[in-house]
């Protein structure tokens, strides 16, 4: 009889046996085949790939001044495979100004995985950045004693001017994310932080060359592979010029020393941003180098926020600038004509509910209510605005109506600056205001946007925007900080005109209310000039002191400049927008201030607002 059990342990074993064989053979061939140790080790050996670094991209203002170009600097480099613990750390420490503990600390932040996540043994790795000429060339004449360790040429920003921070942005070295966002950086790299070197940096950036050497089997080098066959010589990065006009820049951070707020100018006949405060300010050249780090954090410290770009995310209430909006509204939807009068007792006033106003003759049309920016006009006509059921059925279908001319105007969106970080702002809909109040409000439950306060808050580029917008008589182009890439068009964004709801006629009227304002109303100092100035103030109330603010174009028939001025708890528009703004457009129209200008500009340079201390 056959022996079954004996049978079965046959199949047994001889399974167990082929199964080990197909593990090893599935082993040799993934090791062969697949595993790119051994070749890692071999190449590691055999070959030195030498990374390149490009000359990143110049940037220049309108005129072609420039801004910011490159200096050379030196990073020491690692290969953990070479060095292997045959290094005199002494010397090496010695010759670099370090101490043991640095070094000792640097090699095994370098070897974790958790703060170097693209670590290789074979590769090189940063050991050190942005070494001093000094030091380098006494490393230099040393490194055959320091097996493992190379030294890798790059460069660092240098900016050649103090202004413009908050635009130009600066360069630091790549983060975790950075280099799991994209392949193209390593440990070690640099990559924009902030502004335009953030925004353009793969247009700045270049790309990197490789240059492979060969390698003896003591490590020495003997020279190019195939004679440098497959090498690959490295890209330079595309210049760019900004529409930035640095002396205007300069004049705008000099105005606003010591205050809180922003300046944004644009020319309307293209959206290039003139210039771009935001105070306070910060100088661009103390973020280079290794002491960049040490004074970035003293900055995120400072109780005043510096780094805060406020001219596109500081969202604040635009005060009766925003009174032009509304002009244009009602003209358009047929609300008011221009002959239109409203009274005015020293506010709106209807049924319990008051809105105050400063004192001025009534009843008013609609290019002296510009003029003396009266509160009472513009509410009457948002009232009536939101109570026509001739015109609409209700009163969500009138905030539908008008918030969709709004946003045409390039509010309650983002515009799309070309610059990390912009805000919104906010333009309120019927459906926020059903929310808020569950469904039952009217016209006189949010009057207060009729003047620019309650819930509605723009950015100083959007307010800005509007004034180009008024310049153009009723269209815009998306701003933007850059003219000009080296050896590329524009992005079609920025060269589309954006056309907003309401009529060509209706601009009409809104400017001669700004034109009539800076010959006999809030703008009067604007009258002083001789160019052809348009403007409106703006008095955003706030807890504490009112914040001043202006928005005006010049000259009124061919518009060379588009601006808004915003200085936190300055009081009344007339008091630091209008000034501020006046001697702004001179600057660029002119290309230099009057004697008597000048003057002026230095008085507001030295002027001071006691702002007490911030929460921090």
């Amino acid at each position: 009889m056959k022996d079954f059990n004996l049978e079965n342990r046959r199949y047994v074993i001889g399974s167990v046996a082929i199964t080990i064989v197909v593990v090893y053979i599935i082993r040799l061939f993934t090791l062969q085949l697949w595993s790119d140790d051994y070749k890692k080790n071999a190449d590691s050996n055999a070959f030195l790939k030498k990374i390149e670094y490009p000359s990143r991209g110049a940037i220049y203002d309108r005129h072609g001044k420039l801004l910011v170009y490159n200096q050379p600097a030196y990073d020491i480099m690692v290969v953990m495979n070479e060095e292997s613990g045959r290094l005199d750390t002494t010397e090496f420490c010695n010759t670099l100004g370090i101490t043991k503990e640095f070094f000792i600390q640097r090699m095994n932040d370098i070897k974790d995985y958790n703060k170097n996540p693209g670590y290789s043994r074979f590769t090189q790795q940063m050991f050190m950045s942005q070494v001093s000429d000094k030091d380098f060339s006494v490393f230099q004449e040393k490194i055959f004693r320091f097996p493992g360790f190379y030294v890798q040429k790059r460069s660092i920003r240098e900016y050649q001017y103090p202004y413009a921070a908050h635009v130009l942005g600066d360069v630091g070295e790549v983060s975790e994310s950075d280099i799991e966002d994209d392949d193209y950086y390593q440990p070690g790299d640099y990559i924009g932080k902030l502004g335009v070197e953030r925004s353009y940096e793969k247009e700045l950036r270049g790309e990197k060359g490789v240059q492979i050497l060969l390698r003896d089997a003591h490590g020495r080098i003997q020279g190019s592979y195939q004679h440098g066959k497959l090498d690959r010589k490295p890209v330079a990065g595309r210049n760019l010029t900004l529409g930035i006009d640095l002396k205007l820049q300069a004049l705008g951070e000099r105005l606003m020393k010591g205050k809180i707020g922003a300046i944004v100018a644009i020319d309307p006949s293209t959206g290039e941003v003139l210039c771009m405060v935001s105070s306070p300010t910060y100088d661009p050249r103390g973020m280079v180098g290794r002491m960049r780090g040490k004074n970035h954090i003293a900055l995120e410290r400072n109780v005043w926020k510096p780094l805060l770009n406020r001219a596109i995310m500081g969202q604040y209430p635009p005060g009766s600038t925003f009174k032009t909006t509304q002009a244009l509204t009602y003209l358009t939807e047929g609300i008011i004509t221009p002959a239109t009068e409203f009274p005015c007792h020293h506010g709106f006033s209807y049924r319990g509910l008051h809105v105050g106003c400063h004192g001025h003759a009534s009843p008013l049309s609609l290019v002296p209510a510009i003029s003396t920016s009266c509160n009472g006009y513009f509410c009457w006509g948002l009232f009536h605005m939101m109570s026509n059921r001739r015109k609409y059925k209700n009163v969500q279908e009138a905030m539908t109506i008008w918030k969709d001319y709004m946003v045409s105007m390039g509010l309650g969106y983002k515009l799309g600056i070309d610059l990390p970080g912009e805000k919104r702002g906010l333009i309120p809909n019927a459906q926020f205001y059903d929310k808020a109040y569950h469904g039952s409000w009217n016209g006189l439950t949010i009057i207060s946007i009729a003047i620019g306060q309650g819930e509605v808050n723009l950015t100083p580029l959007q307010i800005a925007n509007l004034g180009a917008t008024i310049a153009n008589r009723g269209y815009y182009y998306v701003p933007h900080v850059v003219r000009k890439v080296q050896g590329e068009p524009l992005d079609t964004l920025y060269t589309r005109r954006h056309y907003t709801k309401a009529s060509h006629r209706a601009y009409d009227y809104v400017v001669a209310g700004m034109r009539a304002s800076a010959l006999g109303g809030t703008c009067k100092h604007l009258g002083h000039y001789d160019i052809v100035m348009c403007g409106k103030t703006g008095t955003a109330q706030n807890r504490g002191q009112d914040h001043s603010v202006f928005m005006g174009f010049a000259p009124m028939d061919h518009p060379q400049i588009a601006i808004a001025v915003y200085v936190e708890n300055g009081g009344f528009g007339a008091d630091y927008g209008v000034p501020i703004g006046g001697l702004m457009m001179a600057q660029y129209i002119h290309g230099k201030l009057s004697p008597s200008q000048e003057r002026e500009a230095e008085e507001f340079e030295h002027r001071r607002i006691a702002y007490g201390s911030r929460n921090r």
